[in-house]
């Protein structure tokens, strides 16, 4: 019995789904709750599993291909007393063979070999076939022969006005000859002449054919000199154009799906950026007292999950930056919740899992909820659930570095704060210069919805809070 599986409703107002990868193929025996197919949405890519068992007969199209949600997306064999499936395999058998028989019996070819021999069997055709070849290419390489060396006294050089001495001195000084104008009477070429062009820099002579160095003349020799001296002297390693090699990959999966989102939040949100810094020494020395305590929990403290926590007062101080825009219905929406998105950084792409409910959250429950969504991400396990709820997001290139960027805005959300790596950098306290740690905030805003004193602002209290990190524990306790 023949059973069509389509691509099921799987919420969050997803209307279709693109194959990233099938799981199975045609012919396959899958079990119920196997899973078939990797699809992504908008929000995650998921494992779409098997309603029932059976065998695939067709899957509902190939990796990069858009499916809609209610469209067939495998037909199965649930085996209920249906033998359909098979029947056309052993009809098509006969068939096979057939074409098998056909295509190994050689085809007869008598024309082709009839014609393929005529050349041979006529000897009178083959001689014009050659001789015009051959000879007018003897003729041409026969002709720069007698052509004269710049050091050699006979041919062109003997019409040359010059005394047997300066002749000499050319020969030994490496100055070619044809290539002087004279300066005595009736264009002489003197012995001043010669020592003036030895003192000139010579070009790098170029290697060439024999042929060609033999038919030089004093036509391409001024090219030559007329390429600047440094380029002629660089040795020459690259014999003929180079072959410019290029590779196209299809743009799909994880790697499509950021770039519409990219296009989408440059096109609708009016980006605007802020950058401040500030000194982060207590922030580092905080994190380097309670990092041996997470550890006893199996937790690895990083800095993200102190800045997620600080960012809720700021938060529900600055209300516009935990909101979205709803573009269709010209509405802003307030958020009083707080999904704090994390910038993971993974082998197919960017992607952006949330910690939900940060404000009801201490800072090791959420570093212990970071790790495991970063994990789950870069193993390509992420679920549904963990792109759902955002309101203000995270990028941080802390462990590669850079002072600052401008990242481009989680759309629709209407903010993302960029954390780069703090470094020890000089910092003038009290009239004096010292070493301190330092971070460089940025945070992108969309000006639709936030102004740049309201952003300058939230920026402000939020370096308060990482700049003092123990008010943290005094206002949240």
């Amino acid at each position: 019995m023949s059973f069509d599986f389509k691509l099921p409703d799987i919420g969050e107002g997803v209307v279709e789904g693109e194959i990233v990868e099938w799981l199975v193929k045609e012919g396959d025996t899958v079990a119920e709750d196997q899973p078939l197919v990797a699809v992504m949405t908008d929000k995650a890519t998921v494992e779409i599993p098997s309603p029932k068992k059976g065998r695939v007969v067709k899957l509902g199209g190939k990796p990069g291909e858009i499916v809609k949600v209610g469209a067939m997306l495998v037909s199965l064999d649930t085996g209920n007393g249906s033998a359909g499936a098979p029947t056309p395999a052993k009809a098509e058998a006969p068939a096979a063979k057939a074409e098998s028989a056909t295509a190994a019996k050689p085809a007869p070819q008598p024309a082709a070999k009839q014609e393929a021999a005529a050349p041979a069997k006529s000897p009178a055709a083959a001689p014009p076939a050659v001789e015009p070849a051959a000879k007018p290419a003897a003729r041409i390489e026969a002709a720069p022969a007698p052509t004269a060396s710049s050091s050699s006294p006979s041919g062109d050089d003997e019409r040359l006005l010059a005394s047997p001495a300066t002749r000499k001195l050319a020969r030994e000084s490496g100055v070619d000859l044809a290539s002087l104008e004279g300066s005595g009477p009736r264009g002489r070429i003197t012995r001043e002449d010669v020592e003036a062009a030895a003192d000139k820099p010579k070009p790098r002579a170029v290697d060439a054919p024999a042929a060609a160095a033999a038919t030089a003349s004093a036509k391409p020799a001024a090219r030559a000199e007329a390429l600047p001296q440094a380029l002629l002297a660089l040795p020459r390693h690259a014999q003929g154009p180079a072959e410019h090699v290029e590779d196209r990959i299809p743009l799909r999966g994880l790697r499509k799906k950021i770039s519409e989102r990219m296009i989408e939040s440059k096109t609708k949100a009016a980006h605007f950026a802020y950058v401040d810094h500030f000194d982060a020494t207590a922030l580092v020395e905080l994190r380097k007292r309670l990092k041996p305590q997470a550890e006893k929990y199996g937790v690895n403290l990083t800095f993200l999950p102190i800045i997620a926590k600080a960012l809720v007062p700021c938060l529900k101080e600055f209300p516009l930056l935990n909101a979205s825009l709803d573009d269709q219905s010209g509405e802003l929406v307030l958020k009083h919740y707080y999904g704090i998105g994390i910038a993971v950084d993974t082998d197919k792409g960017l992607t952006v899992p949330v910690v939900q409910d940060v404000d009801r959250k201490s800072i090791l429950e959420i570093a212990a909820e970071m790790t495991e969504l970063s994990e789950r991400a870069r193993a390509g396990r992420s679920k549904l659930e963990d792109f759902q709820g955002g309101t203000f997001t995270i990028t941080s290139t802390g462990n590669i570095g850079g002072l600052f960027a401008t990242p481009i805005i989680n759309y629709p959300e209407v903010a993302i704060l960029g954390v780069p790596r703090i470094k020890q950098l000089p910092w003038v306290e009290d009239g004096q210069v010292v070493v301190r740690d330092v971070l460089h905030l940025a945070i992108s805003l969309d000006h639709r919805v936030v102004d740049g004193a309201v952003g300058a602002r939230f920026m402000n209290r939020l370096i308060e809070y990482l700049a003092e990190p123990s008010r943290l524990f005094l206002e949240m306790a």
